[in-house]
């Protein structure tokens, strides 16, 4: 079996995985929470489908990323929340209901500003026929990728909710580890390129990554949103799903080098996510 032709199909189980186990977190109840905090679900909208992409492209220009590395950036940019984004918010207390909601609805959306982010930075950054854009067909993978296995995660908790109490913790470590695995996975590949390119690409994905968390947390206590609400928001926005962005540049778009910001991103977010709940929420920022 060659692993590297098979790369691509994994990650998307695994990913299906992560879907699942979302699933059996949710119930159709849980998508009127959006409707007790209709400012902060706005809010995260706006931030995730136009502020974080903005600043992507500021990033870019300002620290003159490769068009290559601008098209991967731009990838995790409109990536939904990770799974870790709970976790997160948990553990510096933010409203871990509002991030369930706020993954789900980001997750539907991305569906569709996904691609269009994809198409807009791979004809702006790298002008190229040999990159195909983003087809229906592509898309309409993702969506099952996305939708299919929550939606049988919420069936199996509607109908057996024994069972998805039992099975939801460590469905949810299971499938973190599963990324985490394949995340490592595609640094062990282009241990090589990654290495080589740190010195350019490093940084600016550490400014992304500080930048989403920094942007979701003050901007939403300037709009006067409570601090859990805030903290839910910011690691919302601010911990990606590196996998869908690596999963799209591999599986979709064919290309390694398009995965390697998601890849560095996949590992340095833990630190940069400690970091950030230390340093601003637990001194009360």
């Amino acid at each position: 079996m060659n692993f590297t032709a098979a790369l691509p199909g994994l990650l998307l189980i695994a990913l299906a995985l992560v879907m699942f186990g979302l699933g059996l977190s949710l119930t159709v109840q849980d998508f009127g929470r959006l409707r007790e905090h209709p400012r902060s679900v706005v809010l995260a909208l706006v931030l995730q489908m136009l502020v974080l992409p903005a600043v992507a492209v500021a990033l870019i220009v300002l620290m003159d990323v490769q068009p290559i590395y601008a098209v991967g950036l731009m990838l995790l940019a409109a990536s939904p929340g990770g799974v870790s984004a709970n976790l997160f918010s948990h553990l510096f207390g933010g409203n871990v209901a509002m991030n369930i909601s706020l993954t789900a609805i980001n997750t539907v959306l991305s569906i569709v500003s996904l691609p269009l982010i994809a198409n807009w930075a791979i004809a702006t950054y790298l002008q190229s026929g040999q990159v195909v854009p983003l087809q229906f067909g592509k898309v309409l993978e993702v969506v099952g990728v996305i939708m299919v296995p929550v939606v049988i995660g919420m069936v199996v908790r509607s109908r057996r909710p024994d069972f998805s109490e039992r099975m939801g913790p460590p469905m949810k470590v299971f499938s973190a580890v599963v990324l985490a695995v394949f995340s490592l996975i595609a640094i062990v590949k282009e241990w090589t390129a990654l290495t080589e390119s740190f010195s350019s690409l490093g940084p600016v994905v550490l400014a992304f990554n500080l930048a989403s968390l920094l942007v979701g947390y003050y901007l939403s206590r300037w709009a006067g949103l409570d601090k859990s609400i805030a903290t839910a928001v910011s690691f919302e926005i601010g911990i990606h799903n590196s996998t869908l962005a690596i999963f799209v540049a591999l599986s979709v778009l064919g290309n390694l080098q398009l995965a390697l910001p998601a890849a560095l991103y996949s590992v340095s977010m833990y630190l940069t996510a400690t970091a950030f709940g230390f340093l601003v929420l637990r001194r009360g920022g």
